[in-house]
C-alpha cells in the first residue's frame, strides 16, 4: 500500500475504487467496507483507495472537547487498513477550511479531479461535505453527473454485530476489554515508551516498565489491572498491567506499569506495544505492601491460565 499525504501527487493516470471517512479503529464494519473495496478494484481491474482526514474532525471543529479519545494512531490505522489488501491510502489535511467545502466541491476537487474515482463504496451512513450535507443519496442523485458508480454497504451488513467506534471506546473506557476485543476483531493495544519509575515494584518481586504514551488523544483503557501481551524489538512476551494511581503505596499520578514475564534486560528508553488480553480485577487500595504482594502473585497465577488458555 502506498500512503500519499498531498493529494497532487496521486497518480493521474489509474482509475479508482474509493471509500472515506476517519475509520478510527479500523473495527470490524470498517473492515467489512475496506475488505469490499479491494475485492471490487480487483474485479474491475481498478486501483483501491482509502481517503482518510487527518487530525480527527473533531479535533478541529470541536477544540474545546478534550473528551474524546481516539483508537488508533494515524500510524496504526495505516498498517491495519494495509492488511485489508487496500492499494492506496490519501491523507487528507483536515481543516476547518477544508470543513466548508459542499459536497459538490468536495466531490468535483478531490474524488474526480484528483483522485479519478470510478466506483464509489461507502456505509449506510455516511455523511460528507460542508454541515454533513453529503450522503448516499445526494450520491446516487447526481452519479451521472459526476460520473461514477455508487454502491453502497447495506446497515445489516455492518451492524448485524452493532459496530461503532463509541462502543469500542465506551468498552475500553469501562475495563471491558473482552467486549470491545469482539467488535475490534483483534485485542486493542497501544505504543508508548519505557520512562523511569520508583522502582517499587523491583522491591516486592515484581518489577515494572513504566510507560509513557505520547499521543495525548490515545485512549487509555480503564484503571485496573490486566493480562497483557507485551510486544519489544518484534518478540512478545506474556505479562500484566496495572493503569491506575498504586493507592497501597500512596501513589497520586496515574500510571501505566508493566510487569513483563520471564524478561531481564535494560528497556528505559525502549518503545514497547502492550495488547490488553482480559481484565483481571480493579485497582485495590491493600492493607499493606505484603498483601499487595500476595495479590499480584494470584494475578500472575491467573494470567498465566489466561495466556495458556490463549494458547489451545
Amino acid at each position: 500500500m502506498r500512503l500519499i499525504d498531498d493529494i497532487s501527487d496521486f497518480p493521474n493516470n489509474i482509475q479508482v475504487v474509493l471509500t472515506s471517512g476517519t475509520f478510527d479503529g479500523v473495527h470490524e464494519g470498517h473492515q467489512k467496507i475496506l475488505r469490499q473495496v479491494a475485492s471490487i478494484a480487483k474485479a474491475k481491474g481498478l486501483q483501491s483507495v482509502v481517503l482518510t482526514y487527518w487530525p480527527h474532525p473533531r479535533f478541529v471543529l470541536h477544540q474545546d472537547d478534550v473528551k474524546l479519545k481516539l483508537l488508533t494512531t494515524f500510524e496504526e490505522k495505516a498498517e491495519l487498513i494495509r492488511c485489508t489488501g487496500i492499494d492506496y491510502l490519501v491523507r487528507i489535511p483536515f481543516t476547518e477550511e477544508f470543513s466548508q467545502l459542499e459536497p459538490s466541491e468536495f466531490i468535483n476537487k478531490i474524488l474526480k479531479d484528483h483522485l479519478n474515482s470510478k466506483i464509489i463504496v461507502i456505509g449506510y451512513d455516511h455523511h460528507f461535505g460542508k454541515d454533513r450535507k453529503g450522503n448516499f443519496d445526494y450520491l446516487v442523485t447526481n452519479s451521472n453527473d459526476f460520473g461514477f458508480e455508487v454502491v453502497e454497504i447495506p446497515r445489516h451488513d455492518i451492524d448485524h454485530v452493532g459496530v461503532s467506534s463509541t462502543k469500542i471506546r465506551k468498552a475500553l473506557l469501562e475495563g471491558r476489554v473482552d467486549e470491545s476485543e469482539a467488535l475490534l476483531g483483534r485485542h486493542y493495544s497501544l505504543k508508548g515508551q519505557v520512562v523511569e519509575g520508583d522502582r517499587i515494584g523491583r522491591e516486592i518481586g515484581f518489577p515494572t516498565a513504566n510507560l509513557w504514551v505520547p499521543e495525548s488523544y490515545k485512549l487509555i483503557p480503564a484503571e485496573g489491572v490486566y493480562a497483557t501481551e507485551v510486544v519489544i524489538k518484534g518478540e512478545g512476551y506474556n505479562g500484566m498491567t496495572n493503569i491506575g494511581i498504586r493507592p497501597t503505596v500512596n501513589g497520586s499520578q496515574k500510571r501505566i506499569e508493566v510487569n513483563i514475564f520471564n524478561f531481564e534486560g535494560d528497556l528505559y528508553d525502549k518503545e514497547l506495544e502492550l495488547i490488553f488480553v482480559k481484565k483481571l480485577r480493579n485497582e485495590t487500595k491493600f492493607e499493606n505492601v505484603e498483601k499487595l504482594q500476595k495479590q499480584l502473585m494470584l494475578d500472575k497465577e491467573i494470567a498465566q491460565k489466561i495466556f495458556s488458555n490463549e494458547d489451545d
